[in-house]
């Protein structure tokens, strides 16, 4: 009997047929015998998830009406239904597989492609069938005939298949369970509004809040320096005390006890040079790509996960979804024999430092289902790399480049130290020279973070002549996150965890969600409209800060809580847990949701009655033109009205003191503020003032 070739979707199924001799049919492809295939094979595919969840009404008519009453949602089996649209795709796939007796999972090589070829296989009711796996990380030809002569026994994926389906029911308990809950309490307070729910999009919206709230809370504070502008022989050169006092008394009394007038002479009593290297980059992993994608060219994590799906099935990158930075030496060893054709593909020649693996970048016991992100054998036409779109070209490249710089040469520089001692005090000063640059000349518009200046020639005992000053700077805020940033955020996030076991839980699975569904859940979190990201900054909503207001607190808002549960899910894959024992937690978990989140929303000080968030956030009529309305924009609050000609606006900061959106309420309808605290003015000193608008400008009153 011909084998069934089950793939995830069209496009992974053609790239397998690629690799054969074939006929298109209907709903699969016929591969004609071959000797991997002796009587020939059919390839068919799922639509993404054909197989899925019925409603909650399915199971007891209460649960299909939204009700307090009727909650918690608790089946005591679970059922599934074939997707709406699907049917047909469906029933070409349960055909092929009663006829057969041998069937491959071909579907992606993690958690749910186990689901999504299980779920299918058990709704099509076929028993007795022989199950193989296909484990590959490329889809070039000679990578997927190599993989179907090679095919894996199903142990490991009927394992992931039971992590993953115990996955999916608990975020499906967690979604149906607590988005009832929360809406409907917060509907009471007024709010006509769904509040969605997840078990690792609430977490992730609670830390973006988290950070916005500190933002929001910081008051700049001055501090002040000791700073020497020195002349030597050579050139000019700056140093620094060892000192950052909050009150400038204690600067001034610093240089009173060395008696440091404002130009003085001194003396350098010490040069010391130290030779430095920087290695080259480590390899990418998924989120590290979509982190440096955001960085140079601001493209969202999702965008950079669609672009690289896309540069997998043209066969010019290995599988994107992995989270791991090494390769094993079989990887290595292809990507050392074609270093040079690499080199030209972006006409970057240098000469090759090592042609021997390191361990930095070739290590077996670090990759498990995939390796690192690195081209394939593969190498583009310069046709095919023209015909490429600017993101693919940029993406291909940025892991193009970050392999080459595995065999150039380290980026070496000279750090130099100076003391220079003005009457017993010394001054501090560190210095660059670029040596050799390495691998950096793979990356010439990326800009130095950080750069120390370069110095003029100095020799120890020289005397200098300096201007010493005091010098007063401002305590600056956190930065918001860009969109790049999230993703680091939520694979880090143990940080903002208090417990330390759960520290090292959260670093042990890297923090919220996995490699491969990070983007999709801050693309969730933007949907669901708890996020906005203007120019790549990332700010909470009013319906965002409403539901966390509304889950502080509780577990839901904690990434501990995911952690635990995905440290559970992970022993479920190896064989060392059980989802009937995981599921029962989140049946208990959920039932503590219903007896103390009503309490729990009274005692975060939610009011009984609370505004709606305006999808637009309309704060109030323009006081200029009375036509159009003011709304928050990032960075401002300006006129709806502004694209025919009405310019009034005002900032979001002023003073260094942050805006709410009720005081530019009252600024534009009663025409001034209550009392703010906190402004700081030009010389550090705090104030407190009223806030007057006056011919469409802000003013003061004391």
């Amino acid at each position: 009997m011909k084998p069934v070739i089950v793939a995830e979707k069209p496009s992974q199924a053609k790239a397998y047929a690629e690799a054969f001799k074939t006929t298109k049919r209907d709903g699969f492809i016929e591969v004609t015998p071959d000797t991997i295939f002796p009587e020939g094979a059919y390839i068919t595919w799922g639509i993404g998830h054909l197989v899925e969840l019925k409603e909650p009404k399915a199971y007891d008519p209460k649960w299909g009406k939204w009700s307090l009453a009727a909650l918690p949602i608790l089946p005591d089996t679970y059922q599934f239904q074939v997707a709406r649209g699907k049917t047909q795709q469906f029933g070409i796939i349960k055909k092929l597989i009663f006829q057969t007796d041998t069937v491959i999972n071909a579907c992606d090589v993690d958690r749910e492609g186990s689901n999504i070829f299980y779920s299918i296989y058990y709704h099509t009711g076929a028993k007795g069938k022989k199950i193989q796996r296909l484990w590959i990380n490329s889809l070039e030809a000679d990578e997927v005939r190599k993989g179907f002569q090679e095919l894996r026994d199903n142990r490991q994926d009927l394992l992931l298949y039971q992590e993953a389906k115990a996955r999916q029911i608990s975020d499906w308990l967690v979604g149906m369970n607590g988005s009832r809950l929360y809406s409907l309490l917060l509907q009471e307070k007024g709010i006509r509004e769904v509040f969605a729910i997840g078990r690792v999009q609430t977490p992730t919206v609670f830390l973006i809040y988290q950070r916005e709230k500190e933002i929001e809370a910081f008051v700049p504070e001055p501090f002040y320096e000791i700073e020497g502008l020195f002349d030597a022989e050579k050139g000019r050169y700056k140093g620094k005390v060892k000192l950052r006092a909050k009150e400038r008394k204690e600067a001034e009394e610093l240089l009173a006890k060395h008696a440091v007038t404002a130009k003085e002479e001194g003396v350098v009593t010490q040069v010391k040079t130290t030779e430095k290297r920087t290695p080259p980059p480590q390899l990418h992993s998924l989120s590290t790509l979509q982190a440096a994608a955001n960085r140079k060219w601001k493209y969202s994590p999702a965008k950079v996960l669609s672009v690289m799906q896309g540069l997998y099935e043209k066969k010019l990158v290995s599988y994107p979804r992995t989270d791991t930075q090494h390769i094993t030496p079989g990887e290595f060893s292809y990507l050392a024999g074609q270093v040079e054709k690499y080199q030209q593909l972006i006409e970057a020649p240098f000469s090759i430092a090592s042609k021997v693996p390191k361990k930095r970048f070739v290590d077996s016991s670090k990759v498990q289902e995939h390796y690192a992100i690195i081209p394939t054998k593969t190498i583009p036409t310069a046709r095919k790399l023209a015909g490429l779109a600017t993101d693919q070209r940029n993406l291909y490249e940025e892991v193009l480049r970050t392999t080459l710089a595995m065999f150039h040469k380290d980026y070496r520089y000279a750090e130099t130290k100076v003391t220079t001692d003005v009457k017993g005090l010394a001054f501090f000063t560190t210095g660059k020279t670029e040596l050799e640059k390495g691998w950096k000349e793979l990356f010439p518009s990326a800009k130095e973070t950080k750069e120390e200046p370069s110095l003029p020639e100095l020799r120890e005992q020289e005397r200098v002549k300096s201007k010493v000053d005091i010098k007063e700077s401002m305590t600056t805020p956190p930065k918001p996150y860009t969109e790049g940033q999230l993703i680091a955020m939520m694979k880090t996030c143990g940080k903002f965890v208090e417990d330390v076991g759960d520290t090292e839980i959260l670093k042990e699975i890297e923090g919220l969600g996995t490699e491969a569904t990070r983007s999709g859940i801050i693309e969730t979190i933007k949907r669901h409209e708890y996020i906005s990201v203007t120019k790549n900054i990332v700010s909470i909503t009013g319906k965002g800060r409403i539901l966390c207001q509304a889950i502080e607190g509780n577990l839901l808002s904690s990434p501990s809580m995911t952690a635990k549960w995905e440290t559970y899910l992970k022993k479920i894959g190896k064989g060392e847990g059980s989802a009937e024992v995981f599921l029962a937690t989140i049946g208990k978990f959920i039932q503590k949701l219903l007896d103390e989140v009503p309490g729990q929303m009274l005692k975060n000080g939610l009011p009984e009655q609370l505004a709606t968030p305006d999808a637009k956030d309309e704060i109030a009529l323009c006081p200029r033109c009375k036509t159009g309305m003011i709304v928050s924009r990032r960075g401002s609050y300006n006129c709806t009205e502004y694209a025919t000609g009405c310019k009034q606006s005002f900032p979001s900061t002023f003073l260094k003191k942050r805006l709410t959106a009720k005081q530019i309420e009252y600024l534009c309808t009663r025409g001034k503020t209550p009392v703010i605290k906190g402004f700081v003015s030009k010389n550090g000193k705090k104030f407190n003032a009223k806030l007057v608008l006056e011919e469409g400008k802000l003013k003061m009153e004391f």
